[in-house]
């Protein structure tokens, strides 16, 4: 497995290849070639980058920052939040679309792909890109984390005016790589139902963002996902 391959989107590719030549890398290569061989891995291989080749690094505007892939067949495809089709939502995307319905007075989405958004710039990126079948967190801990996390110190660096939405305690951590007086930090609780009534229903995210992004005179965000593509 090589990451330079997977990885197609230029800008990414140019900004991460000393990244992806360093010694933790080779690892995580090495160790998914031998899950791939004993388990079924989501998502697949050639999406493990999805958020960042549809999402090129010159037209990113925000960060929307995951945890762990879904497990389960026909969800995971690349992209934080975001499933396959006709897959049903999962709990945390369908509460994502319930603040989405009324931040911005929308119809409840009928399919939960995310890719529309993805390629209006919002990068979609979870904390780590792989995951076993029906085994949460399995991937943790491998290098996918400071891969990660050496992205968004470089979206931190070199973009101004990013919109960075950081749900949970865990995306949250990464506040500490962002410059707030550059860039833009909505925080509030994961939208998953144990916390989701604690604050992330009613906090808007949606014009929250564009109303920044117009304020910058960045062109605002799209969201809505009636023509979301079949």
């Amino acid at each position: 497995m090589d990451f330079k391959e997977l990885l197609t989107e230029p800008g990414w590719k140019e900004l991460l290849s000393d990244e992806l030549e360093k010694p933790y890398i080779k690892e995580l290569e090495s160790f998914l070639e031998e899950e791939k061989e004993h388990y079924k891995i989501y998502p697949q291989e050639k999406n493990f980058f999805n958020a960042f080749n549809l999402t090129p690094f010159d037209k990113l505007k925000v960060v929307i920052i995951g945890q762990d892939p879904y497990h389960g067949a026909s969800q995971a495809h690349g992209l934080a939040f975001s499933v396959l089709g006709d897959t049903p939502l999962p709990p945390s995307l369908r509460n994502i679309f319930i603040e989405y319905t009324t931040d911005l007075n929308l119809p409840m989405p009928k399919k939960g792909d995310l890719t529309k958004w993805a390629e209006e710039g919002v990068f979609l990126v979870n904390a780590v890109l792989s995951v076993r079948e029906a085994q949460p967190n399995s991937h943790k801990k491998r290098g996918w984390e400071k891969l990660v996390r050496k992205t968004i110190e470089i979206i931190n660096e070199k973009k101004e005016h990013v919109v960075f939405i950081l749900w949970g305690a865990d995306a949250q951590k990464k506040e500490l790589l962002i410059d707030g007086t550059r860039h833009l930090v909505l925080k509030a609780p994961h939208p998953s139902p144990l916390s989701s009534y604690r604050g992330f229903f009613g906090s808007r995210p949606f014009t929250k963002t564009n109303d920044y992004l117009k304020n910058n005179n960045i062109k605002q965000i799209e969201w809505n996902l009636d023509t979301i593509k079949e």
